[in-house]
C-alpha cells in the first residue's frame, strides 16, 4: 500500500513536468511562426519601398508595356533646363521620341525606341509614372486620354557637354566630367556615336547592331569601355608604395632609361633617361623604369587588396550600366607581369568612369561618392516628386593619402608631362598616360585630373583611342573643358 502511494505520488509529480515540456515546445513553434511572419511582412515592405521599382524597371517586365499604353513618357531635361528627350504626339495619335541634341547626348541619355539605354533605361519606370494632380489624371483616363509621365531632371550641363563633345572631335574615345564633392555627372561623351532620333535610328538599327562598320558606336565607352590605364595607374602604385613605406620621402632612384630584373626589361618612353628621382618627380616625369622597380618592392597581396578597396574587381557605386575594371596581379605572377602592371600595362583594365570616380575621390579627401546623373524627378507641371541626394560610397584612402597624391598630381602640371595646364589662375592636379594595347606599340592617350587643386570643383577624365601620348592628345581636350567650366 505504501508502494502504491509512492507510485501515485511519483506519477502526479511527472505529469506537470511533461505538460510543461509540451507547452514549451508549442511556444517555440509559435514564436518561430511569428518571427517568420514578421520577416515576410518586413521583406514585402522592403520590396515595395526599395526593390519594386527596380523589378518593374527591368526590361523584361511586361508591366512597362502596360504603363506605356496609359502614360505619355516624361521628358529628360538637362541641369540648365534644356530638353534632352521628349515624346511628341502626332496628328494620327502615334508617338515618337525626339532627341533635340541628336548624337551629342546619345550614350548618356540613351534611346527608348529600339530597346532602352542610358537614362532612358535607368529612369524608365519613373518616366512612365504620372505623379501629377490625381483629379486631372482621373479626368484624362475617363476621357480615354493618356496621363503625362514625370520628367527626369539631370545633372548634365549642355554647354559643358558640347565643349567635351566638340573637343573629342572625330577621335574615338570617351570623356567623363564630374563634381567631386557630390558624384554628379556634368558631362559624358562617347565616340563613335549615333543619332538616337526615330527614323534615323530605325533605318540604321540593323547595321548598328551588326556593327558592319566595326565602330561599336552603340557602346558607351565612358562606362563600358575597358582600357589598359597606362601611366594613370601610377596613381594606384604610388599610393601603395606610400602605404607600405612610411619613409617614402627618402626614396631615390637613378633612371638610366631602363629597368631589368630576372631577365625582364622595362624601358622608359623613347628610352628617355630621367636621372636621379624621388617618388614625386618620378611620378611627375612618369618614369616607367622607376615604377617597374617600385612594383618589385610591394607586397603583392596588399597591392591587390588595396586596389580592390578602390573598386577593381567589384561593383561600382553607380546606376549606370558598366563593365567591371579588373586587376589580376597575384603573388603567383612573375617579375615581368609585376613590373608591367605597376607602370600601368600588364593585364589591368579600367573604365573611364571608374578612373574618374577615383580621381574625384582624391579631390574629395579620399571619399568616393556614388556617381549619378539624375538630380530630381518632377511632374509635368514642375512640382518636385523626388530629389536624389549625394551618397558617399566610402573612404578609399585617408585624407592624408589624398593630400600626398594631390601634391604628386600638381607636380605633373608644374614640372611634368602636363605643363600646358599650368597657365591658369587656379592650380590643376592630374596624371597623363599612354597605354599600349598591341605588339606594335600603338597606345591610347589618357588624362585624368581635377581643379582647382586646392578647392576642387570638377574632375575630368579623357581617353583617346589609338592616338599616342596623353600629353599630346588627351590634355588639350581636358584643357578646353577646364577653361569652359572654370575660366582661363
Amino acid at each position: 500500500m505504501l508502494l502504491n502511494k509512492r507510485k501515485k505520488s511519483r506519477e502526479n509529480n511527472e505529469k506537470p513536468i511533461k505538460r510543461k515540456s509540451k507547452n514549451g515546445q508549442v511556444m517555440v513553434v509559435t514564436y518561430l511562426f511569428v518571427l517568420l511572419f514578421i520577416g515576410l511582412i518586413g521583406y514585402l515592405l522592403y520590396f515595395m519601398v526599395v526593390d519594386s521599382k527596380d523589378v518593374i524597371n527591368n526590361s523584361y517586365n511586361q508591366r512597362q508595356n502596360l504603363l506605356a499604353k496609359r502614360v505619355v513618357r516624361g521628358k529628360i531635361i538637362s541641369g540648365d533646363g534644356k530638353v534632352l528627350a521628349e515624346t511628341r504626339t502626332n496628328s494620327d495619335g502615334s508617338e515618337t521620341r525626339n532627341y533635340p541634341f541628336g548624337s551629342m547626348f546619345a550614350h548618356v541619355v540613351g534611346h527608348s525606341t529600339e530597346g532602352k539605354t542610358g537614362i532612358e533605361l535607368m529612369e524608365n519606370f519613373n518616366l512612365l509614372t504620372a505623379s501629377g494632380n490625381p483629379i486631372n489624371n482621373l479626368q484624362l483616363r475617363l476621357e480615354g486620354k493618356k496621363t503625362i509621365g514625370d520628367n527626369a531632371v539631370t545633372t548634365l550641363q549642355t554647354d559643358l557637354q558640347k565643349v567635351a563633345y566638340d573637343a573629342l572631335g572625330d577621335y574615338r574615345g570617351a570623356v567623363v566630367v564630374s563634381e567631386p564633392s557630390t558624384g554628379k555627372i556634368l558631362a559624358m561623351v562617347s565616340k563613335p556615336d549615333y543619332d538616337p532620333n526615330p527614323g534615323t535610328l530605325d533605318m540604321k538599327w540593323n547595321s548598328l547592331v551588326q556593327d558592319t562598320d566595326k565602330t561599336s558606336c552603340l557602346l558607351n565607352r565612358a562606362t563600358q569601355g575597358l582600357y589598359p590605364p597606362g601611366s594613370t595607374f601610377k596613381i594606384f602604385t604610388a599610393l601603395e608604395y606610400v602605404r607600405e613605406h612610411k619613409n617614402y620621402n627618402k626614396f631615390r632612384y637613378d633612371c638610366k632609361g631602363t629597368e631589368s630584373q630576372d631577365g625582364f626589361m622595362v624601358n622608359c618612353y623613347q628610352n628617355h633617361v630621367h636621372g636621379l628621382l624621388n617618388l614625386k618627380t618620378a611620378f611627375a616625369k612618369s618614369c616607367n623604369s622607376c615604377f617597374a622597380y617600385l612594383g618589385t618592392q610591394l607586397n603583392i597581396d596588399k597591392y591587390r587588396k588595396n586596389n580592390e578597396q578602390m573598386f577593381f574587381n567589384r561593383e561600382l557605386p553607380t546606376s549606370f550600366v558598366y563593365k567591371k575594371s579588373s586587376f589580376v596581379l597575384s603573388k603567383k605572377s612573375n617579375k615581368e607581369e609585376v613590373m608591367h602592371t605597376a607602370m600601368g600595362q600588364g593585364k589591368t583594365q579600367i573604365t573611364p568612369l571608374h578612373l574618374n570616380m577615383v580621381t574625384a575621390a582624391i579631390a574629395n579627401k579620399g571619399v568616393m561618392m556614388k556617381s549619378y546623373a539624375v538630380d530630381h524627378l518632377e511632374t509635368s507641371d514642375g512640382s518636385v516628386v523626388r530629389k536624389y541626394e549625394p551618397k558617399a560610397a566610402g573612404n578609399i584612402m585617408s585624407e592624408d593619402e589624398s593630400k600626398i597624391l594631390t601634391s604628386f598630381m600638381k607636380e605633373v602640371i608644374s614640372s611634368g608631362t602636363a605643363t600646358s595646364l599650368s597657365g591658369f589662375s587656379y592650380s590643376v592636379a592630374g596624371k597623363t598616360g599612354s597605354a599600349e594595347y598591341d605588339a606594335s606599340g600603338n597606345s591610347h592617350a589618357w588624362f585624368t585630373g581635377f581643379a582647382p587643386a586646392d578647392n576642387p570643383r570638377v574632375a575630368v577624365t579623357v581617353v583617346v583611342e589609338g592616338m599616342g601620348t596623353g600629353s599630346e592628345y588627351a590634355v588639350p581636350i581636358a584643357k578646353r573643358i577646364l577653361q569652359s567650366y572654370l575660366g582661363n
